[in-house]
């Protein structure tokens, strides 16, 4: 049994101009112990794909999916107590901005001894022991005199540091890290991911990586799941994804990678992920893609199996009758799509 099953997910948020789709028939199996990395860049859906298997879209967001289970719980028909016994207890999800995530008014030990009283019933002095443990565990010095500390009188490393503690207290199955390293300096960020990953083997938790960042995710999940603009675009083993990407939105992400600039300019994506008003009626990432057809503009791609994985376009890079299919297709310049 798959420690999360997602099927068919979407969500949707009213607004003036209409219903704006954030995510769009996103369907994900993760199994326990794995490492997934999901990218793309903002505005993919990628927070809320996440925030969704938690419970944590706000009013007036609609979630809908033909399946959306935890550990073979099945999460749309739970009751608001039992998804309040899940979160934070066996999913725990580490936001992306720890100054905005920990509450101002209140010191660290209380923040992280009040996860322990709610979810595992330990009483003051207990929860006191655990929580010099686990700040001592996430690396944090003399950490019995941070407990009295507030969050602005720590560096943000440290603070992110304190967010690891209260995700991983309660020995979740599922760790959620949304850009866990962003607004971090570079050596911090590889202390943060060397110690996500040192957790997340000691504990065989599932762990989910959020970034924008292809380099992070090269370094630490087995799977990537490339996202675009509420869709799944991509979704291999990490070690063939970055070998051959197969969608052309992957390669422009790899292509965009410092390391594979050669001294030269950075590559860059023209355009921006669509929005509301300007989805496209075909490929979604048709207006940026640079092997542009009449065909790909105005039929969108179904996800389908591909290369041990899967992918949504027309013309994967590996097939070996793309170039035929293309001419056979009209393209139509660089402005249109895969």
């Amino acid at each position: 049994m798959a420690l999360v099953e997602i099927e068919n997910l979407s969500v949707e948020f009213p607004t003036q101009g209409g219903i704006m789709r954030a995510v769009d028939g996103v369907s994900l199996k993760l199994e326990e112990g794995e490492v997934l990395g999901v990218v793309g860049e903002s505005g993919s859906g990628k927070s809320v794909t996440m925030l969704a298997l938690m419970g944590l879209i706000p009013f007036p967001g609609r979630v809908k999916a033909d399946k959306l289970t935890f550990n073979g719980r099945d999460l749309l028909t739970i009751s608001d107590k039992e998804r309040r016994q899940l979160t934070g207890k066996d999913v725990a999800m580490i936001f992306q901005e720890p100054m905005t995530s920990l509450n101002p008014s209140f010191t660290i030990g209380f923040q992280l001894t009040e996860t322990l009283r709610l979810h595992e019933g330990m009483d003051r002095k207990a929860a006191r022991r655990r929580a010099i443990e686990l700040l001592e565990q996430v690396g944090i010095p003399s950490p019995e005199s941070r407990l009295s500390a507030f969050p602005h009188q720590l560096s943000g490393g440290m603070n992110q540091r304190v967010m690891i503690a209260m995700a991983i207290a309660c020995n979740p199955k599922l760790l959620i890290a949304d850009e866990p390293t962003t607004a971090l300096d570079v050596t911090i960020q590889a202390q943060i991911l060397d110690l996500l990953m040192t957790l997340q083997k000691e504990r065989n938790m599932g762990l989910v990586m959020i970034t924008h960042n292809m380099g992070v995710v090269a370094d630490t999940a087995q799977r990537v799941m490339v996202m675009y603009a509420g869709q799944i675009m991509e979704e291999r083993a990490a070690t063939d994804l970055f070998a051959s990407p197969q969608h052309p939105y992957t390669a422009a992400l790899l292509a965009a990678l410092p390391e594979r600039s050669e001294g030269g300019r950075l590559a860059t994506i023209p355009g921006v992920v669509p929005g509301l008003y300007d989805r496209p009626k075909g490929c979604l990432f048709s207006p940026r893609c640079a092997y542009a057809t009449e065909h790909s503009r105005n039929v969108r791609p179904d996800l389908r199996p591909w290369a041990g994985g899967h992918i949504r376009c027309h013309y994967p890079l590996g097939d070996p009758n793309r170039n035929a299919e293309i001419q056979h297709d009209h393209p139509v310049g660089t402005e249109a799509a895969s």
